[in-house]
């Protein structure tokens, strides 16, 4: 069975896993790990392009734009105007209109600056990006961001790179009841039993990097999150069976031979 495909903005995505691609051994496994996911959309760190290095070093020389589609990001950016900057750079390398935003707050713990992420949102939401946007698991701060017009919000799981998967899982309940735009669960996913439970939970889709990059065997990691993503969705959807503090028995008590 397929899952259906997931609309954002006029972008209709196949593939509800997003991957990154940091952090590889080399672009021969980043590209069979992006394979083996099923993944549609990559996110390419504008900042981190090195348009220096050899053809050979350079990150946009091995990935099939053709194939995906690559939605550039403002990772390391520590206040609005370097966001915005960033974001724009990305339209001008022909990356198109959207854009996945993030405005961190510290080098420590890299969660998300409220107030600076706010900032760039209107900005760029004014200059006619699309922006899928980074954010805290703090629901207000989602309904602020979707007044302001984003495609897509994002809260964290954990902090990026962390690998402790869903740390409230309370509040992003709460943000998929209040917010109507597509929740992406974004950072610090371990395992696919993570991706498996944001997917359970109502998110239309996870972003990912880190657990599968430095995974031991990345690309079969990478295949392990592309199936958690389906096998999520779709438990959601089927409707999970009530929790009881008993037993039920699964097969009849009455009409036994032999009563």
């Amino acid at each position: 069975m397929k899952i259906p495909s997931l609309q954002i903005g006029s972008r209709n995505i196949s593939s509800r896993l997003f991957v990154g691609t940091g952090k590889y051994c080399n672009f021969d496994v980043m590209n069979a790990a992006l394979e083996a996911s099923g993944t549609e959309v990559v996110t390419v760190a504008v900042r981190r392009l090195n348009f220096k290095a050899s053809p050979d070093e350079q990150l946009m020389n091995h990935l099939d734009a053709n194939k995906y589609m690559l939605l550039p990001n403002t990772a390391g950016c520590f206040n609005a105007e370097d966001a915005i900057r960033i974001a724009r750079m990305g339209r001008e390398l022909g990356m198109g209109n959207w854009v996945k935003l993030e405005v961190l707050g510290d080098k420590d713990t890299l969660l998300p600056d409220p107030v600076e992420t706010l900032k760039a949102t209107r900005q760029l939401v004014a200059e006619g990006f699309d922006v899928l946007v980074y954010t805290s698991d703090d629901p207000i701060l989602a309904q602020r961001l979707e007044d302001c017009g984003v495609m897509a919000v994002m809260p964290a799981g954990a902090p990026i790179g962390s690998g402790q998967g869903i740390l409230n899982p309370n509040n992003i309940r709460i943000i998929l009841e209040k917010v109507k735009l597509p929740i992406i669960v974004d950072a610090g996913v371990g395992t696919a039993s993570d991706v498996a439970f944001a997917m359970e939970l109502g998110a239309e889709g996870v972003l990912l990097n880190t657990a599968i990059a430095q995974a031991d065997k990345p690309i079969e990691m990478a295949r392990a999150m592309g199936l958690a993503c389906e096998a999520g969705y779709l438990a959601k959807q089927s409707g999970r069976i009530e929790k009881k503090l008993y037993a039920t028995a699964s097969s009849p008590q009455t009409g036994i031979p032999g009563e």
